[in-house]
């Protein structure tokens, strides 16, 4: 069998050299073995062959689940795409994002379910309709062509609107390529724990690990709790995984030692501060590994190795490394042309890991990928030694705790209270959470009444975490609002 053209031959190729070994844990408790797993997925995607067609766009939203990895490749084997939906979304936007993706059904976890209201079928994981599935007749191996559409991934733009990135096999095999070239080299003695959300950065990684026969393992919360993430990296061999800085630092004040077992922590999805970098190689040793990258271009952009951490300086450090194998990556002034070492300018790359454009949105397309070229809407500069350094974010995309904030969608949301007459976001600087949402405000109207009327209308993890009520916000002679001028009242 020679290199996976597509994402199911990831698993087929797996279960063929890796069979009777643990493929899939719910903790420390062994589910199956890749063998097993494969029956599994082929016979959940004859299940969905009954009802889905070829194309067809298959919804998943749920906490960190075992099913998540047999799902996926199942949709792939039945020749579907993939919709994973973050699950701390509000239910609304959950909705709005079946909407966008025309998705025929939607697979929910028992709680994600009970709070949905949608015009397609919505199946419990794990219920009994679930579970009789299993008992279909095996489908047959799909013969996927690299180019077909596999993942859409939803990220936002500054208007807050859901845009999915359409990921095909090309692009994921492209990306799994490059991790494998680039961030780690697992093995059948290897181990991914998926402490990170499976809708994005962790559940992106189940390719290349699957790929070497790494086992899955999803812990029993379905969450990110450091001790029992750590008791994992102890309990399996060979242990990686991907955090948000912000995990990092909360495995780092737990104040317990690096497992023996523990291999890799790719950290990436929010700014990593020079000193936390530091404090966590203190406490935990030469295991960590930075991946830039975006939905566009999933974990593939720049990257700083394991070896790229030792002995490196501060310029080092509060990079974002180096181009990823197969990547071109540029800087360019304003018109277009390239900068020169040191000038700040937009990030933009090429390679077989940029999407296709956005779903169902060519005007979005048209605006982000120019002549092949991915503009990242990100501000940053090399230096002479190739290390790529983010400087400002173009879009005032907040992020906090790992995850991406639009201050539009949440001013829009303010400016819905009779109370408030404008409404200004920001990101602050904070050692925990990287950055806070901070809500500038103009109106008649206090922190609470706030608070309640944005709970009801969006997610609780883009809710501000503080409130400024100002009689007026600053603004330029073309009537723009000056967010520097606030940041500036924040430090």
């Amino acid at each position: 069998m020679g290199c996976p053209v597509n994402l199911f031959d990831v698993l087929d190729q797996a279960a063929t050299r890796f069979g009777d070994r643990g493929a899939l844990f719910c903790g420390e408790r062994q589910l199956c073995t890749w063998s097993q797993l494969l029956e599994r997925v082929l016979r959940l995607a004859a299940s969905l062959q009954g009802h889905a067609e070829r194309g067809s766009r298959i919804a998943v939203a749920s906490e960190n689940r075992p099913e998540i990895v047999e799902l996926m490749f199942a949709i792939w084997a039945a020749e579907c795409v993939f919709v994973p939906i973050n699950y701390k979304l509000h239910p609304r936007e959950m909705a709005d994002i079946v909407a966008n993706s025309g998705a025929s059904l939607v697979f929910a976890s028992p709680r994600i379910a009970s709070s949905l209201s949608l015009d397609v079928p919505v199946e419990v994981i794990g219920s009994a309709a679930y579970t009789a599935r299993f008992d279909t007749e095996p489908a047959r191996s799909p013969d996927t062509a690299p180019e077909e559409l596999a993942w859409l991934f939803y990220t936002s733009g500054t208007t807050g609107k859901s845009k999915g990135a359409m990921l095909s096999h090309r692009n994921l095999m492209a990306m799994t390529v490059a991790h494998l070239a680039d961030i780690d080299d697992p093995d059948e003695t290897c181990s991914l724990i998926h402490g990170a959300p499976m809708s994005h950065g962790s559940g992106l990684y189940v390719a290349p690990y699957v790929l070497r026969g790494a086992r899955q393992v999803v812990p029993e919360s379905g969450a990110f709790d450091p001790a029992e993430f750590l008791d994992l990296c102890a309990h399996h061999p060979g242990a990686s995984a991907f955090l948000a800085p912000t995990m990092v630092q909360r495995l780092v004040e737990t104040g317990r030692p690096a497992p023996q077992s523990l291999r890799t922590i790719v950290y990436g999805g929010g700014p990593m501060y020079v000193d936390r970098m530091r404090k966590a190689l203190d406490a935990f040793g030469p295991v960590f590994a930075q991946i830039y990258g975006q939905g566009e271009s999933p974990m593939t952009i720049t990257g700083l190795r394991r070896a790229d951490h030792d002995d490196a300086d501060d310029a080092a450090l509060g990079s974002v490394g180096y181009a990823r194998s197969g990547m071109h990556v540029a800087v360019l002034r304003n018109d277009g042309s390239q900068a020169d070492i040191g000038e700040i300018g937009e990030i933009v790359c090429r390679g077989d890991a940029v999407m296709s454009g956005y779903w169902n949105n060519p005007a979005a397309t048209a605006s982000t990928l120019k002549d092949s070229w991915l503009y990242t809407g990100d501000m940053g500069s090399f230096d002479g030694r190739g290390y790529l350094t983010l400087r400002d974010r173009s879009k005032d995309v907040v992020i906090s705790g790992g995850s991406n904030i639009y201050p539009r969608e949440v001013e829009e949301v303010l400016l819905t209270h009779p109370g408030v007459v404008e409404a200004c976001i920001v990101g602050a600087p904070d050692p925990d959470w990287g950055e806070i949402v901070v809500a500038f405000v103009v109106g008649d109207v206090d922190a609470g009444a706030l608070d309640a009327h944005l709970l009801e209308r969006i997610a609780r993890f883009k809710r501000p975490k503080r409130y400024e009520f100002v009689d007026a916000l600053p603004k330029n002679s073309y009537g723009k609002v000056l967010k520097r001028e606030l940041r500036a009242r924040l430090t």
